[in-house]
C-alpha cells in the first residue's frame, strides 16, 4: 500500500519538474455555496492536468531502471499527455492508445509531445486491452493511469501542497475516475490531518467506484462531458484505499458539471474540463452537505474540447435566460417585423436570429409566427421584453 513516505519521496522527486500550483480561496464561490472554498489550480500544469504528477513520478522510476524499454499507456487524454511529455523529457519512447472518441485537442497535444498515438476502440476498456496487447508484443512497459503505486504516490502530492498552503482545511472534495487522485490524496491527507473529511465525486453516468464500494448497481453510461473520469473499471489498489479512507462518495449529474464549468469560467476566469469541475458540481448540488466548512477543491484538468465548451456556454446561457427563443404572433402586414424589432431594441435586448413561420403554424392564413432568438441580461430582463411586446398588442411567449 502507498504510504505518506512514498508520497513525500514523490514530492522531492517532482521538485523542479512539475508546477507547484496555487491553492487560493474563491470569495465569490464561497458566497454562492455557503462554504469557504479553496481551489487548487491543477489546470495550470504544463499539460493542463494533475496527471502529470503521477506520470512524472513513474517515468523517473522507469528511466532510473535504465533497461532501455519504451512505455505504453492507455488514456482519454490527460494521462496520455503526462506520460508523453515526461517520457520525451527523459528520453523514453512512448506509445499511447486512446479511444476513438477522444477530443482532438488531446490527441494533437499528445502527438506534439512526440508520442506514437494509436486510436483504438470506443471505450477506455477497449483501449486498455489493446495497450496490454502492444506491451506484450513489443516488450513495452505498461503505465497504468491509476492502478499503480508510483502513479498514486505522485497524485498524492496534490494534498501535500494543499494542506501546506491551507492547513485549516476541513474537507477535501475530489473527482474520481479510476481513483488515483483521490487515493493518493486520501493517504497523504489522512496521515497529516487524521480528522480531515475526504469526499469523492463521480458523474452519475459513470458510477463505477461508487458501485464497487457501496455495492450498488447504478447503470454505467456510454458518454459524459466529464470524459476524464469516464472509467468503466474501478482500480484494485485505488478501490482498497478509497474504501478505507473516504468518508463519503457523491454522484453529480451532467447539468451540475456544465453549470460548474461555466461558473469557473465566468467567476474565476479559469478554464476546466468536465472532470475538473466535478468537485464544484458536488458543492452546487449538495450545498447543505458542505455549508460552513473550509473545503478544498482540485481543478484537476483544463483540456476541454472547444466545441464542447461552446455547447456548455450556450446551454448555460439558455438556462439563465440570457439566450432565449421567443415566439411573437401577429398579422402578416408590412412594417410588423420593424415594430417588433424596435420594441425588442427599446427593451434593451439583442436579436441573434429571426425566423418567419407562415406554413408551420395553426394561425389564420393572414397571420404569422415570428420566432426570435434573443440575448438578454437574464430571466427578469426576458420577462420585461415579453411584457413590452404584449403591451404593444402582440402575443408573445418564450419557447422551451
Amino acid at each position: 500500500m502507498t504510504t505518506l513516505n512514498d508520497i513525500e519521496a514523490a514530492a522531492r522527486r517532482l521538485q523542479g519538474q512539475i508546477l507547484e500550483t496555487p491553492c487560493v480561496e474563491s470569495r465569490t464561490l464561497s458566497q454562492i455555496v455557503g462554504a469557504q472554498v479553496f481551489l487548487k489550480f491543477e489546470n495550470l500544469q504544463f499539460t493542463a492536468s494533475f496527471k502529470e504528477r503521477g506520470a512524472c513520478n513513474k517515468m523517473v522510476d522507469i528511466a532510473n531502471a535504465g533497461d532501455g524499454r519504451g512505455v505504453v499507456a492507455m488514456s482519454a487524454g490527460n494521462h496520455a499527455q503526462g506520460v508523453a511529455y515526461h517520457a520525451q523529457r527523459l528520453g523514453l519512447a512512448a506509445t499511447i492508445v486512446m479511444p476513438r472518441f477522444t477530443p482532438g485537442v488531446k490527441i494533437e497535444r499528445t502527438r506534439g509531445f512526440g508520442a506514437n498515438v494509436v486510436l483504438h476502440g470506443d471505450t477506455l476498456e477497449a483501449a486498455r486491452i489493446h495497450a496490454y496487447e502492444l506491451a506484450a508484443s513489443q516488450n513495452l512497459i505498461f503505465v497504468h493511469p491509476y492502478d499503480d503505486e508510483a502513479i498514486i504516490a505522485g497524485q498524492g502530492t496534490v494534498a501535500l501542497e494543499m494542506l501546506e498552503a491551507v492547513p485549516q482545511l476541513d474537507t477535501l472534495v475530489v473527482a474520481i475516475g479510476g481513483g488515483g487522485l483521490l487515493a493518493g490524496m486520501a493517504v497523504a491527507a489522512r496521515a497529516i490531518k487524521p480528522e480531515i473529511e475526504i469526499v469523492g465525486v463521480q458523474t452519475r453516468r459513470f458510477p463505477t467506484m461508487f458501485n464497487a464500494i457501496k455495492g450498488t448497481e447504478h447503470p454505467v453510461g456510454t458518454s459524459t462531458i466529464a470524459e476524464g473520469i469516464a472509467v468503466g473499471t474501478a482500480g484494485t489498489l485505488t478501490r482498497a484505499i478509497i474504501a478505507r479512507e473516504a468518508d463519503e462518495l457523491l454522484l453529480v449529474d451532467e447539468g451540475d458539471i456544465e453549470q460548474a464549468v461555466l461558473m469557473l469560467l465566468e467567476i474565476e476566469k479559469t478554464l476546466v474540463e468536465g472532470a475538473g469541475a466535478a468537485g464544484l458540481a458536488a458543492l452546487v448540488r449538495y450545498p447543505d452537505r458542505f455549508r460552513g466548512k473550509r473545503v478544498g477543491l482540485v481543478l484537476s484538468g483544463g483540456n476541454i474540447d472547444p466545441l464542447l465548451l461552446t455547447a456548455i456556454i450556450e446551454r448555460g446561457m439558455v438556462r439563465a435566460g440570457r439566450l432565449a427563443r421567443v415566439k411573437v404572433s401577429s398579422r402578416d402586414v408590412p412594417g410588423t417585423l420593424a415594430r417588433i424589432t424596435g420594441i425588442v431594441a427599446e427593451a434593451g435586448a439583442n436579436i441573434d436570429e429571426v425566423h418567419h413561420q407562415r406554413a408551420f403554424t395553426l394561425l389564420a392564413a393572414q397571420n404569422v409566427d415570428i420566432e426570435l432568438v434573443l440575448q438578454t441580461r437574464g430571466r427578469p430582463h426576458l420577462a420585461l421584453v415579453l411584457q413590452a411586446l404584449r403591451t404593444a398588442g402582440f402575443e408573445a411567449e418564450e419557447l422551451q
